[in-house]
């Protein structure tokens, strides 16, 4: 899958811009930053964007690079993010089923991202710091180095670990189970060395145009612990993240009561 990744951002630039849109409802997408006209800077990153579920696109759709492999890492995702979803249910003492219910886990978007040697590291930062939009995301990293989650006031290292995938929680998560889990603030340093190339498997389905409103579980809720956000749709809440761009702050007060 890296291997395929890689291939394809090394292409030349005559073949990677047929995959060129800035359109976020395209299927298939290579970009720089999707906020470039928003952020105030830009990000020393390009990312192939590849929509593939709940309607699976055609593989002809795909770069030829990665076609293959992207089909199947794509069953595999989506069985690992189903299982992933089982677990979180049962954490919550809800059905097993709960979440997978709740179309949690129908819609997989899934992001290369491919960060080149950056020569003055220090003036720019590989991904700002943010949290993500979705529910969960399932990252696959290779061995360069540079993603940090914020914990307790401080950036600390995500070390890659060989075979490892890590797991982070979106915003979407913390406001259906109302702050029991909650969304993982991150970023990615830029390098000198490089290129850095990491998979990113984001389960939403904001491409779709579902009135289904999403707010706390009402399982979850009590006297003790009433909601703490309003209802929203997935899409609506993707567009205003959008909207925002990754300014360094969460989505999420936006959405608060």
């Amino acid at each position: 899958m890296m291997d395929g990744k890689r291939r394809f951002h090394e292409l030349d630039n005559e073949v990677k811009k047929e995959f060129y849109t800035r359109d976020p409802m395209s299927n298939v997408i290579y970009t720089s930053n999707f906020d470039l006209y928003v952020d105030k800077s830009a990000d020393w990153r390009d990312t192939l964007y590849c929509l593939m579920a709940p309607h699976s696109l055609h593989p002809q759709e795909l770069p030829a690079t990665c076609r293959d492999i992207m089909m199947e890492y794509k069953e595999q995702m989506m069985r690992l993010g189903h299982k992933l979803l089982e677990l979180m249910s049962e954490g919550l003492e809800l059905n097993l089923n709960h979440l997978k219910d709740m179309d949690c886990g129908e819609g997989l978007a899934i992001l290369c991202h491919y960060y080149p040697a950056c020569p003055q590291p220090e003036l720019t930062m590989g991904t700002t710091n943010h949290s993500d939009n979705d529910f969960i995301t399932i990252l696959l990293q290779d061995q360069i180095g540079g993603l940090q989650i914020l914990h307790q006031d401080q950036w600390v290292d995500v070390h890659p670990v060989p075979g490892a995938l890590v797991i982070n929680l979106g915003d979407l998560m913390q406001l259906i189970t109302n702050d029991k889990f909650k969304s993982v603030e991150h970023r990615v340093l830029a390098n000198r060395r490089g290129p850095r190339v990491s998979v990113a498997s984001f389960f939403s389905t904001f491409h779709l145009p579902l009135p289904k409103l999403y707010g706390p579980i009402k399982e979850l809720l009590s006297e003790e612990n009433p909601p703490k956000y309003r209802e929203t749709t997935v899409r609506d809440y993707v567009i205003y993240f959008l909207s925002k761009g990754l300014d360094g702050t969460s989505a999420l007060p936006h959405y608060k009561l």
